[in-house]
């Protein structure tokens, strides 16, 4: 298991950056490598929903994921298959005085023995795009457009 994890500030309250997430059709406008992600399962939001999605970077490919935590501008995690990597992603928010901390967890299973070689070198790299998708999210909240 490779785990990292990255912290931004949204100069927004958290029950606005969690309407957002949880609309996880919205990933296209703030993760570079996502160019679709569209709801498979019926109802509302919450744990169980399923969606899939179609990237783009490292190579194109559509994966699928599931709510595994809905708890309304607290906590919400996913698990399902992202990039090469069977994975847990959780969001944590924090509000404090008009802004929200959102940390943001990822776990990357790594049991399947040629992603036991990749994911040590694929990590960093994976961290580092996962924080510059996370500052579009910022600025694309804070400022209501596309960075």
């Amino acid at each position: 298991m490779q785990t990292f994890e990255n912290t931004v500030t949204i100069h927004r309250p958290a029950e606005e950056v969690f309407a957002f997430l949880e609309d996880f059709e919205n990933i296209p406008a703030w993760n570079y490598a996502i160019d679709d992600t569209s709801k498979t399962s019926a109802g509302p939001v919450g744990v169980g929903t399923r969606y899939r999605q179609t990237r783009s970077i490292p190579s194109r490919s559509t994966e699928s994921f599931e709510v595994t935590v809905f708890q309304p501008a607290r906590r919400l995690a996913i698990h399902g298959q992202i990039g090469p990597f069977l994975a847990t992603i959780s969001y944590q928010l924090e509000a404090a005085a008009g802004a929200t901390t959102l940390v943001n967890n990822v776990e990357l299973d790594t049991s399947q023995a040629k992603l036991r070689l990749l994911a040590p070198l694929a990590t960093p790299r994976i961290k580092a795009a996962v924080a510059q998708n996370l500052g579009k999210l910022k600025l694309l909240l804070e400022d209501g457009r596309p960075a």
